[in-house]
C-alpha cells in the first residue's frame, strides 16, 4: 500500500481493500457490511464510492442506488434508495401490476479496532455501526401487517484479510427487526423486537484485480402472511481499475412475499476515489 498523500480523497490502500458496496450503501460485499471504510483514502484523507446494483429474480426486480462517503479511514456515512418491483406480483397481492416498494436508508459506521491488512496476523478490524431505514410506502406495509413503516438496526462487525492464504474472512451480527430489509417495514404479528442475526463473508483474492467469494445473512421472519427466508450469494468482484470495481453474483432470496425460489443475478457498478 502506497501512503496516502494529504490530499482530498488521495488514494493509498490496496486495490479491493475497501469493499464494494452493499445493497444497503456500506461498504463491504453485496449483502453485508464488512469492518472497511468506503473510499480509496487512508487516515489522511477523505474518500467516498457511489455504486448502482440491480438484482433481477423469477417474480421481482430490485435495484439499489447509494452514495458513501469514508472519512480518515474510520468513520463512514451512507445513503441508499432500494426499489423493489413486484412485477405481476403486485397484481396477485391486490396492489396492482408493477408495485414499487420504495426505501431510504441512512447509515453510519465507525471503525473502532485493528487494522484489515496490517497489525497483527489475527487481529480483525472492527466496527460498530447503525441503519435507519425508511419506507416511502409506509401505508402499505402496514396494510400488509408489518408494525412500523420505519426503524433502525445496528450492527458490529470483524474483518481481516490474510495476506498469506490471500484470503478474506469476515462476521457480522446484526439487531434488526426489518422485514426484506425494511421493505416491507419492520415488525408484525410474529415479533417486534429487535433480534440477532448472523452474516458472514468468505472471499478469496485471485489476482490483484479479481475477486471471488460466498456471503450468508440471516433474516428474521416477523409477517404472518409469509415466511423470511436467509440470503446467499456466490460473488465475483473485478477492479477494473483504482476507480471504478463491477461485481457479479448469484444470489438465492429463498421465498420473497409469499413467492418460492427467489433465485437471480446482482449486478452492480460501483464508482470510488
Amino acid at each position: 500500500m502506497s501512503a496516502a498523500g494529504q490530499d482530498f480523497g488521495a488514494p493509498g490502500k490496496l486495490l479491493l481493500t475497501n469493499g464494494v458496496s452493499t445493497i444497503e450503501g456500506a461498504a463491504g460485499g453485496g449483502l453485508t457490511p464488512w469492518a472497511v471504510i468506503a473510499g480509496n483514502a487512508t487516515k489522511d484523507g477523505i474518500g467516498a464510492q457511489a455504486a448502482a446494483s440491480i438484482v433481477e429474480l423469477p417474480d421481482y426486480d430490485f435495484t439499489s442506488i447509494s452514495g458513501t462517503v469514508g472519512a480518515w479511514n474510520r468513520i463512514e456515512l451512507s445513503y441508499a434508495r432500494q426499489v423493489l418491483d413486484t412485477n405481476r406480483v403486485g397484481g396477485a397481492l391486490g396492489l396492482g401490476n408493477d408495485f414499487k416498494f420504495d426505501q431510504d436508508v441512512f447509515g453510519i459506521k465507525m471503525r473502532i479496532a485493528g487494522d484489515v491488512v496490517y497489525g497483527p496476523e489475527w487481529m480483525p478490524s472492527i466496527a460498530v455501526g447503525a441503519q435507519y431505514k425508511k419506507s416511502l410506502d409506509a401505508p402499505v406495509v402496514q396494510a400488509i401487517g408489518a408494525a412500523h413503516g420505519e426503524g433502525a438496526e445496528y450492527y458490529a462487525v470483524a474483518t481481516k484479510l490474510f495476506l498469506r492464504w490471500s484470503l478474506l474472512a469476515n462476521v457480522t451480527v446484526r439487531a434488526t427487526k426489518a422485514n426484506q430489509l425494511g421493505l416491507l417495514g419492520h415488525g408484525g404479528a410474529l415479533g417486534d423486537r429487535h433480534r440477532l442475526q448472523w452474516e458472514g463473508s468468505i472471499a478469496h483474492q485471485l489476482s490483484r484485480r479479481l475477486v471471488i467469494g460466498t456471503e450468508f445473512r440471516s433474516k428474521p421472519s416477523n409477517l404472518a402472511i409469509a415466511r423470511e427466508d436467509d440470503w446467499f450469494d456466490i460473488f465475483a468482484a473485478y477492479g477494473i481499475n483504482r476507480h471504478l470495481t463491477a461485481t457479479i453474483a448469484y444470489t438465492d432470496l429463498g421465498s420473497v412475499a409469499t413467492f418460492d425460489r427467489q433465485r437471480g443475478m446482482l449486478l452492480q457498478i460501483q464508482g470510488s476515489f
